[in-house]
């Protein structure tokens, strides 16, 4: 597994990724990291990052709490692997938000492995209540995607050893993935079941989320699980977990 460089998250003020309002005024910087899991049945990507425009252009500031920056597009860093974006066979996503979807333009060809819970929440029906625009605008190329809708648990690989596991509360359908690595045995990626060490330390919620109960419910899974198969957790936007992994997991 490829750990790549998806982007930099400054955020002002951690007051929205704590309900429980202790974090207020606080700052901290995120990391923003995609995953190239290399399989000898296919290529899938996991999380897609921010937008490609961001390359080159410096920091820019989205909303009220996010300053956001990136160096290399995914397709750059599949270049200095010696892969094109055509090599990529497999992209699914741990949940809908702008720092995990934003370079879909660049695997035009890959299939998405999606939640039908989470696809619902993209695309939804007229009568639904709407969506952010600005969500809506980056939500609309995955539509041009073959597309493959799963529900709960899926085994990409048949072999066990990448799973999609649905864990709701950050978003309708958010997931998780679960890998059987040679080396390093179960590892689990953490979506944005939790943002910061602290969030999984002190069980704290961002106040974005769809659901908190929800999340309750789909932290106390995940922990399960992790005890369960004894996993090396790693918390996506937590840059002390994915700066020892020197940018692979074997």
């Amino acid at each position: 597994v490829n750990v790549l460089d998806c982007g930099t998250i400054e955020v002002t003020d951690l007051d929205a990724f704590s309900s429980a309002g202790d974090w207020a005024g606080q700052s901290d910087t995120l990391t923003d990291t995609c995953f190239l899991i290399n399989h000898p049945k296919g290529r899938m990507l996991w999380d897609l990052g921010l937008p490609g425009m961001l390359v080159g252009a410096g920091k820019q500031t989205i909303g009220s709490i996010f300053v956001v920056s990136m160096d290399k597009s995914l397709t750059q860093q599949l270049a200095d692997l010696g892969l094109t974006p055509d090599d990529i066979d497999y992209v699914s996503l741990s949940h809908d938000h702008f720092d995990h979807i934003g370079q879909v333009d660049q695997v035009p060809n890959a299939t998405w492995i999606v939640q039908e819970d989470e696809y619902n929440d993209m695309f939804r029906p007229a009568d639904a209540a709407p969506a952010d625009p600005d969500l809506v605008a980056l939500w609309a190329p995955f539509r041009s995607l073959k597309v493959q809708k799963i529900n709960g648990e899926y085994d990409v690989f048949g072999d066990g050893s990448v799973k999609i596991i649905e864990m709701p509360g950050h978003t309708p359908g958010h997931s998780v993935l679960q890998l059987m690595m040679p080396e390093t045995g179960p590892v689990l990626l953490s979506g944005d079941m939790y943002h910061r060490t602290e969030s999984r330390e002190l069980r704290r919620v961002p106040r974005f989320n769809w659901s908190e109960e929800k999340t309750f419910e789909s932290m106390d899974k995940f922990e399960a699980l992790a005890a369960q198969l004894g996993a090396k957790v790693i918390i996506q936007h937590e840059p002390a977990d994915i700066e020892p992994l020197g940018g692979v997991i074997r």
